[in-house]
């Protein structure tokens, strides 16, 4: 007779020496001891330490320099890396590329989380703006203006007006997620940021944003974000529909 095998039951699955390695390695990071520029044990030094060979060591080296944790140059001992936010966008992208692929009830909560990030943004912007960030936001739809008739064009500036609103606020983690996901949407199902046909519907919502920041009034521009968002998403999907 078969019987079925409780979740506590399963196999337990041998993890590779490296990733152990890894973890430890990553233990280590964590506790802040280090700072950036400073070196990681010698290959000789972990390979004692931890009872392994050299693959292993550097197998988990090699995962750590690839999440942007560690520098590894020819010839030097691997070092602490400084935090770059540009590796963790990259990062997030990859893993967001991996995700939509194959689980398409993401793509909607994505969306709903680009309204809930950008209105705060927007409403930032308002509080926190200057006349030199009101030109920039004013040459940045200027310049998707002219490109309207250039689809790529015109979503590369799409996204660099939401990068450059984000920015205004002066956080660069809200910037670099904003910049993330705009990419991420662009890249893997691009009717989510534009579909032919409604750019002059993108330019006026984008004027009217820029109107309300420009007036310092935090709620108006938080609801223009909201307006902006919503509709577009509503019509981009009837103008998909349509297409299919």
């Amino acid at each position: 007779m078969e019987t079925s095998m409780t979740p506590d039951a399963e196999p337990i699955r041998r993890r590779k020496l490296s990733d152990e390695v890894r973890e430890r390695l990553l233990a280590q990071i964590n506790e802040g001891d280090l700072r950036p520029g400073d070196p990681l044990p010698s290959e000789r030094e972990l390979m004692a330490r931890y009872g392994v060979g050299r693959p292993a060591i550097r197998e988990a080296m090699q995962q750590l320099a690839s999440l942007g944790l560690i520098v590894v140059r020819h010839g030097d001992r691997p070092r602490l890396a400084a935090p770059r936010l540009d590796l963790l966008a990259e990062q997030l992208a990859l893993t967001m590329r991996h995700v939509l692929t194959h689980d398409d009830t993401i793509l909607a909560q994505l969306k709903e989380a680009r309204i809930v990030i950008e209105t705060g943004t927007a409403r930032l912007a308002a509080q926190m703006r200057t006349s030199a960030d009101l030109e920039h936001l004013r040459d940045l739809l200027a310049r998707q203006l002219l490109a309207r008739h250039d689809p790529a064009e015109f979503m590369r500036r799409d996204g660099d007006f939401h990068a450059a609103l984000a920015g205004i606020s002066g956080n660069v983690v809200l910037s670099s997620v904003v910049r993330a996901v705009f990419d991420w949407m662009a890249r893997f199902h691009s009717r989510a940021v534009h579909s032919s046909g409604l750019e002059r519907l993108t330019l006026d919502e984008h004027e009217a944003i820029v109107a309300a920041v420009a007036a310092g009034d935090p709620e108006r521009a938080a609801r223009a974000m909201q307006d902006h968002l919503t509709r577009a998403n509503a019509l981009y999907r009837q103008a998909s529909v349509a297409d299919n």
